[in-house]
């Protein structure tokens, strides 16, 4: 990509719907979605360099912070950081962490201005490597260390697709000290997605805790055990939590797959998680 089109395409999401509300492809939101004000914090759009254009996304943090905070990347779901993923920075922010958001899709498209989830997939995600991915969460970890984060107490959350990619980011950047929540664990190998959570088990070093819904129809409870077993056979210090009653999403509290309960619970489990390893 040409950093006019990189430009071009950090503009349309300054402006689109991307930075303003719900991405077009889960309206209509359901009435239990939460709004978490950014009263006491600092909230942004970064421009994040890869190396092959500025990458925006979405920050919050604590205002007027003495000292460096403590970090957390934020992996987008298939829908871009819109309103959902942006609440989930300030919430974290709320706790005293530096969120940050970036916009995986930045060269590909903006998920916001996609009306449904076949055309999404197709003419968006489909087109994003894994190893793209990866490396921008890495230009994603040096714009946060240069903007007042202590890499030394930083941890990575991800949802759906980018829970699946949060497994492969704990096995990449070995300087987390934490992981958390839910994605895909295993799927076709393609050129865009070499390997899966379940192949890269053995090689975690970062302490992940996977919360999964055993009502999950996208992500088999055959795959939960699997990558269950392949932690426990690797001796790795991860764990996996299943929520008997949740389905697929259930953190995501703007549809109609939110489960209130196991969501508010999950969340206590993955801050108690980060503070455990050394990210709080």
């Amino acid at each position: 990509m040409t950093q006019h089109h990189a430009t071009l395409n950090r503009r349309r999401f300054l402006t689109g719907a991307g930075s303003l509300g719900f991405a077009l492809a889960v309206q209509p939101v359901a009435a239990s979605a939460i709004l978490t004000d950014s009263q006491l914090l600092q909230t942004g759009i970064p421009a994040i360099d890869t190396g092959s254009g500025a990458m925006p996304g979405y920050y919050a943090k604590p205002e007027n912070a003495a000292g460096p905070l403590p970090l957390v990347i934020v992996i987008q779901e298939i829908f871009g950081v819109h309103a959902h993923i942006q609440d989930l920075c300030r919430r974290l922010a709320k706790q005293g962490y530096f969120a940050v958001a970036p916009e995986l899709y930045f060269r590909h498209g903006n998920p916001a201005e996609v009306a449904d989830i076949d055309t999404l997939m197709r003419d968006v995600v489909s087109k994003v490597p894994d190893n793209e991915v990866q490396n921008d969460l890495d230009a994603t970890w040096s714009w946060a260390g240069a903007h007042g984060a202590d890499l030394r107490r930083a941890a990575a959350t991800g949802f759906c697709w980018g829970g699946r990619q949060t497994w492969l980011y704990a096995a990449h950047n070995r300087q987390l000290k934490a992981a958390a929540w839910y994605g895909k664990l295993e799927g076709p190998v393609t050129a865009n997605t070499p390997r899966h959570p379940l192949d890269i088990a053995a090689q975690l070093e970062v302490p992940v805790l996977g919360l999964y819904g055993g009502q999950d129809q996208s992500i088999p409870q055959a795959s939960v055990e699997k990558m269950q077993t392949a932690l426990k056979q690797a001796g790795k210090n991860s764990e996996i939590v299943v929520y008997p009653d949740a389905g697929h999403g259930f953190n995501a509290d703007y549809r109609p797959s939110y489960h209130a309960r196991d969501a508010a619970d999950g969340w206590r489990k993955m801050l108690d998680w980060f503070a455990r390893h050394g990210a709080g």
